[in-house]
């Protein structure tokens, strides 16, 4: 568990060292600073931003770098600083890292704040980025093959680009570096499968709490972004034409997403399970089927830092977002009436906070039970995710709010909350008694007695 945190020249924060506990509450009007310090830890875990990509957007005025250091209970500690061009300096127990996988494993973090919205509301890349968030963390092949599929990808929407008309030899250099994303791509949709699986039981309970009129009528799906049934390169083949009057590659793994379904009976629930069910199955058969593609031949000693690899997809599509419908067309043709609509489309935005927050947080307790060398260390409280809650009472009722703290009270987690109420305490205290109270104003904290 987190110590100590300190903050340097990050937006209105200068200079900023405080003591952590389990929970931790931050209160302070707009513009005091509040999403900033939860900017620093998630900087700090992912190496980026939640709300700007460019350092230049973070970093205090004239000051040439940011800093966010913090100790563990242990007496480890790690460190990052970013740089105005955006280089990166981490640090790991006093020693130099270089690539920001190695503090993202060791301090996993969620974040829920207004723009959360997105995960339901805008494409598939939020969504599908949650899957790989804990993919990434429970599946330790996951990351290296995901890593080059989007090295691949990059240098075929690159050549895609270059004209509609590829000569025989760029069709032959196409071929090849199709044949990789197969492989790739059959191993990556096998981890997501598995990590979807794993997951999808804690959401049900978690959304029972949370949601417990709609959690029998709301339902996870996931699609691997191309049929599953015929090879990747195949597919990419014969959609090769299409591929080059677009400019990018509209099939693959990078196309992947997790549905979030609104199912009224019974008999659409079982076709969704039925379908569920039958991806599983043909999962596991195509991983039988494959040659059985080592760690050995993927090459991960990548010049560039991990800063927006596993929680982010390579945006090298020009930036096109396909709605679901469009991306998985082929393999939904059998998943027709109820079971399309979607959730986002039936709930207000209160109920949408909850079922995010349970996608979310439902995630934890798989972060229990990875290997001891892949995993955060949960038993000794050292490295324990870190929950991220901004703004916490916009858009909850005082039920709502209630269920959210005993529900994320009960979770194996590190909480960091902000508010703008002094009256979030009297609903904090009862499950967290020694929760830490911290005003803020004009970028200074100020811990309360």
């Amino acid at each position: 568990m987190l110590t100590q945190l300190s903050i340097h020249h990050l937006r209105n924060l200068q200079a900023v060292h405080i003591p952590v506990g389990q929970c931790n509450v931050f209160v302070g009007a707009n513009g005091s600073g509040k999403t900033s310090l939860l900017e620093s830890l998630y900087l700090l875990s992912r190496g980026k931003s939640f709300r700007h990509h460019q350092p230049k957007r973070y970093i205090s005025h004239h000051a040439p770098h940011t800093t966010v250091h913090a100790k563990f209970a242990s007496g480890s500690s790690m460190a990052i600083q970013k740089a105005q061009d955006a280089s990166s300096i981490m640090r790991l127990d006093q020693q130099a890292v270089y690539v920001q996988s190695a503090l993202t494993k060791q301090l996993p973090t969620l974040l829920i704040d207004p723009s959360s919205m997105d995960i339901l509301e805008i494409g598939s890349g939020s969504r599908r980025q949650l899957l790989d968030w804990i993919t990434f963390h429970v599946k330790p092949g996951f990351h290296p093959q995901w890593l080059s599929y989007q090295r691949l990808l990059k240098q075929r929407n690159a050549l895609l680009k270059q004209s509609p008309r590829l000569s025989d030899y760029q069709r032959q250099e196409l071929a090849a570096w199709d044949k990789g994303l197969a492989n790739h791509a059959a191993l990556i949709t096998h981890y997501r499968q598995q990590a979807f699986e794993e997951w999808q039981p804690l959401f049900n309970d978690l959304l029972k709490q949370l949601l417990p009129a709609y959690a029998p009528f709301i339902q996870l799906r996931f699609s691997a972004g191309y049929n599953t049934e015929i090879p990747l390169d195949e597919l990419l083949q014969q959609r090769l034409a299409q591929d080059c009057q677009s400019g990018y590659t509209r099939i693959g793994c990078h196309r992947a997403d997790v549905q979030v379904l609104w199912v009224e009976d019974e008999a659409a629930r079982q076709q969704v399970n039925q379908t569920s069910e039958n991806k599983r199955l043909q999962s596991a058969n195509n991983e039988q089927q494959e040659a059985p593609l080592t760690l050995d031949s993927v090459q991960t000693d990548y010049p560039e830092l991990f800063n927006d690899s596993v929680l982010e997809d390579d945006q090298t599509d020009n930036g096109h977002e396909l709605d679901s419908d469009q991306v998985f067309e082929e393999e939904d043709e059998v998943v027709l009436g109820n079971v399309r609509e979607q959730a986002a489309n039936i709930l207000s935005r209160g109920e949408k906070k909850l079922l995010i927050t349970a996608l979310r947080l439902s995630q934890l307790p798989l972060l229990a039970g990875m290997e001891a060398n892949n995993a955060v260390s949960i038993g000794n409280d050292e490295g324990l995710p870190l929950v991220l809650l901004d703004d916490i009472t916009a858009e909850l009722d005082e039920r709502a709010l209630s269920i959210l703290l005993k529900s994320l009270s009960q979770l194996s987690c590190q909480v960091f909350i902000t508010s703008l109420d002094d009256d979030i305490m009297t609903k904090i205290q009862p499950y967290w008694p020694e929760a830490k109270l911290f005003h803020m104003k004009q970028g200074k904290v100020i811990q309360s007695p």
